[in-house]
């Protein structure tokens, strides 16, 4: 039995101190979560802070087949109020760490309450940690037992510099996301931009952009299927 994954949602709900509201990105969400149901893989929900999980308005597009199969459902938006603390889980009841993304996650995935621990702990059980476009601010200051860097020597995708520019973000976020992770010692594998590019590196799976957010599932699940066999 492949225990479940765990879907880590960003708290916050503006951009810095800028004025501009944000959130997670739906479709982040919601084409891997359809690809988790389709293979019957089971997931929960946590978030920095718990309780609601804030969704950018921008990603909210119910002309998304996925986005709207999950939204008439009463059960996902219950349980987007009701995320959990992700400091208060147990990482013991989950194979699999899955961040994803949108433009809150650069605000308080680095640092969160719980980050660095829930990735340490799966990771190091022998889990898979997973992450996409801005997800991977949470691999930023992630630390294995020894002190070293997760992202250090690893092949990963995340939300390029290019990208960053192109969305007209590149002077509100904190930080540049590739960037600070080739700094960490990341093996950044950048594709076109908005290309569907998803890395593999072991038990590290990351993507690039929301493009790339379904093939992430998938290759979640091929994983996790692989590991119970």
């Amino acid at each position: 039995m492949i225990e479940p994954i765990l879907c880590v949602l960003t708290s916050e709900n503006m951009k810095g101190d800028w004025g501009i509201s944000t959130g997670f990105a739906m479709s982040e969400l919601t084409h891997p979560l359809r690809v988790f149901e389709n293979a019957r893989l089971s997931y929960e929900f946590a978030s920095i802070k718990g309780g609601q999980a804030p969704i950018d308005g921008f990603s909210f597009d119910l002309s998304d087949e996925d986005n709207r199969y999950f939204w008439q459902q009463d059960s996902f938006r219950q349980a987007l109020r009701t995320t959990k603390r992700l400091a208060d889980v147990n990482a013991k009841d989950y194979s699999a760490v899955f961040f994803v993304g949108g433009h809150g996650t650069m605000w308080d995935f680095r640092s969160g309450a719980g980050v660095n621990e829930i990735i340490r702990a799966i990771y190091e059980q022998g889990g898979i940690v997973s992450a996409v476009c801005h997800g991977p601010a949470a691999l930023v200051d992630a630390t294995l037992s020894d002190g070293a860097y997760l992202v250090k020597g690893k092949k990963l995708a995340a939300f390029t510099d290019l990208e960053e520019e192109a969305v007209g973000a590149t002077d509100i976020v904190p930080y540049l996301l590739a960037s600070t992770l080739i700094e960490r010692g990341a093996l950044h594998q950048a594709g076109e931009n908005w290309s569907d590019n998803v890395v593999i590196d072991g038990r590290l799976i990351t993507g690039q952009n929301p493009q790339s957010a379904r093939s992430l599932g998938i290759a979640l699940c091929d994983a996790l299927n692989r590991a119970s066999h």
